[in-house]
């Protein structure tokens, strides 16, 4: 080997599936392996020498998803000696130990409490020459003490919460994640300072259940507090959260939306199902009359709230009524936009082995009229907006046709996904820049602005785009709010975060 060859830094590459929180974690060990001396690798380099999966147990096939893409690296991984695998986040933290077993090339097991163990397992296997499996019972640390390699200019997300206290009889993620765990006000502050003095635009406040936030040191309107807290901070233009909780959704965090200008007028809230029944049998500790009336006195506060859920269709023992009682909610909540998903049995969760599983053609069918029924709602209140003026923070990867029309996009206030055109600002707008347009066309998940924009604000967030800079945070703790230097570098998704 060439002394070339034996200095040059080892390559990552991070692969992630499932929610906001995963990808916020693989910011983290992106921070981590780059800490310890590791350099990502390009796009199209096919053999880095470190692949990392941060896998994702919520749906049915995210065992099938992870052994057939361990399956694809073997024989990658027989032709380069050296290279090593590693795979964390919420199916590691299930599997634990059977991950070696069946797949006995992978190199490194790590779970949802220890993501801070990582370089020294992937070292420790080297050293070894053998499969490292670490798995904790509980919180090493809190995560965002870590150092953390962020993937936008413009918009990040801040843990404020890990760990859920709820027990949904679907939902595997309190058994993987640990009981909530709240991190104090002034350290999320910090957090959100020290992203905004590096020109971030908008922050994303992220739990599993984000609006119990304060149960951990017993202040029960901590949450209102914070997002007003927020509202404090000077070139923070837009705050966001997910995922709230009906049963923990208070008046105060209402008004604290309401009344503080950077907190933006979008809500994702789980319905999961429009049946008392079924809500029960879920262990959701909430009504959908109590559901609907969080929705009215959001919109009584707040005329121009965009709000977006979570629907499961299948679940066991739904009955005709009971779905047909799911749309009737649907078509009086009016929601922008919904993820829905057909029931999936997770083991080790109450709901596997429920009496009443349905038929997947049942279930089926129940999908598609829901996927009918919220469209025609979502694109009715699309059409609503056209004329309108938006304010759309550009955005990088949102429109996937973007190249092909010639437009950019961005998403607005409301959260809506807007294309746009640039006219005579072609070539001037970069990601993290704000523009002003007026809808012209509406479609059930996208609004279109063909027109000459209004106006074009240059900022701070795109002139780092512009020179290739992400921020990178080393770990924010009380009265610590620094940056590393920027180096040349968010795709939302749900999943786990949204329950």
């Amino acid at each position: 080997m060439t002394t070339a060859a034996a200095s040059s830094p080892r390559t990552y590459q991070v692969r992630t599936y499932g929610c906001q929180m995963n990808v916020h974690d693989s910011e983290r060990i992106s921070g981590l392996l780059e800490q310890a001396g590791y350099v990502r690798a390009a796009e199209a380099d096919e053999h880095p020498d470190v692949v990392v999966f941060n896998t994702c147990a919520v749906r049915e096939n995210a065992d099938n998803r992870l052994y057939g893409n361990l399956g694809h690296l073997r024989p990658v991984k027989d032709k380069h000696p050296g290279m090593q695998i590693a795979v964390g986040g919420c199916l590691a933290q299930k599997d634990r130990g059977d991950i070696v077993r069946k797949a006995p090339w992978v190199d490194v097991v790590f779970g949802t409490h220890n993501i801070g163990s990582l370089p020294v397992l992937l070292e420790r296997a080297r050293h070894n020459t053998a499969a490292e499996v670490e798995i904790l019972e509980s919180l090493d640390v809190f995560p965002s003490t870590l150092p953390t390699r962020r993937e936008s200019t413009y918009a990040g997300w801040v843990s404020i919460s890990v760990g859920c206290n709820n027990t949904c009889t679907f939902c595997i993620v309190p058994a993987l994640r640990g009981k909530e765990k709240d991190r104090r006000p002034g350290d999320i502050l910090s957090e959100v300072r020290a992203l905004v003095d590096e020109g971030v635009l908008e922050v994303t406040l992220l739990g599993q259940n984000v609006n119990s936030y304060g149960v951990e040191f017993g202040d029960r309107l901590a949450f209102g507090k914070l997002l007003r807290a927020c509202g404090d901070i000077e070139g923070l233009e837009r705050v966001r959260f997910t995922s709230p909780h009906p049963k923990d959704f208070t008046d105060d965090v209402i008004a604290a939306m309401a009344e503080t200008p950077n907190v933006c007028h979008s809500l994702h809230m789980p319905l999961q199902s429009g049946s008392d029944d079924v809500l029960k049998a879920m262990r959701r500790s909430y009504r959908a009359e109590r559901y609907l009336g969080i929705i009215s006195k959001v919109r009584a506060a707040m005329p121009d709230a965009a709000i977006t859920t979570d629907i499961i269709v299948g679940f066991p023992g739904e009955t005709d009524a009971d779905f047909e009682r799911t749309l009737d909610v649907v078509r009086e909540a009016r929601f922008s936009s919904a993820f829905t998903f057909q029931y999936s049995k997770r083991p080790g969760t109450p709901a596997a082995t429920m009496d009443g599983q349905l038929p997947k053609q049942v279930v089926q069918e129940r999908y598609e009229r829901l996927i009918a029924c919220v469209e025609e709602i979502t694109w009715a209140e699309n059409r609503k907006l056209v004329g309108e003026t938006v304010e759309v923070l550009v955005a990088v990867g949102e429109g996937r046709k973007d190249e092909r029309t010639g437009r950019m996009s961005g998403r607005a206030r409301d959260g809506r996904l807007v294309h746009f055109d640039a006219g005579s600002y072609a070539g001037q707008i970069r990601p993290g820049d704000i523009v002003h347009t007026t809808v012209t066309y509406a479609a059930p998940h996208h609004l279109n602005a063909d027109g000459e924009p209004l106006a074009h604000r240059r900022t701070r967030a795109g002139d780092a785009a512009e020179a290739g800079r992400s921020p990178r945070t080393p770990g924010v703790l009380l009265g610590l709010p620094t940056i590393g230097a920027p180096a040349a570098a968010p795709a939302p998704t749900t999943g786990c975060a949204a329950h």
